[in-house]
């Protein structure tokens, strides 16, 4: 199988932009409510601030990873555009998960849906950018 490793470190990079978009000045608002984030004092939020790379760099390896994965299974199902196999992917396996996570928890139906509609939202875009890109680059 060929793999585009370059296709897969852009979208690598891509997942960590729409990322910051996604949860930052897009919905970065309703993501606070939804995990119910409360004004941290300077100092919380100072340590906080100061190990977030940590956190940003498992999160860039594992986009990473689920590209690789994601990039195998393109190549492998030839019949169906890249698009299309990324988003049987986000369907059968993305959403259920997100879906899991949302419902068995505490939080009231409105908080379980936001966080739903959020996360798998951006997941959805994401799959789309890997979908076209792992497709189209070769």
């Amino acid at each position: 199988m060929q793999i585009n490793y370059y296709a897969i470190l852009v979208c690598g990079i891509l997942a960590m932009f729409f990322g910051y978009l996604w949860y930052g000045p897009l919905f970065g608002k309703i993501w606070l409510q939804v995990v119910g984030a409360t004004k941290l004092d300077l100092e919380a939020r100072k340590k906080m601030e100061a190990n977030v790379w940590k956190l940003y760099l498992v999160q860039f390896l594992l986009a990473l990873f689920q590209v690789w994965v994601l990039a195998y299974y393109i190549e492998g199902w030839k019949e169906a555009s890249g698009l299309t196999n990324a988003l049987w992917i986000w369907a059968a396996f993305v959403v259920p998960v997100i879906a899991g996570t949302a419902m068995w928890n505490n939080d009231s139906a409105k908080i379980s849906w936001a966080r739903f509609l959020l996360q798998s939202g951006y997941q959805l875009i994401c799959f789309v950018a890997f979908g076209l890109i792992l497709g189209m680059w070769k």
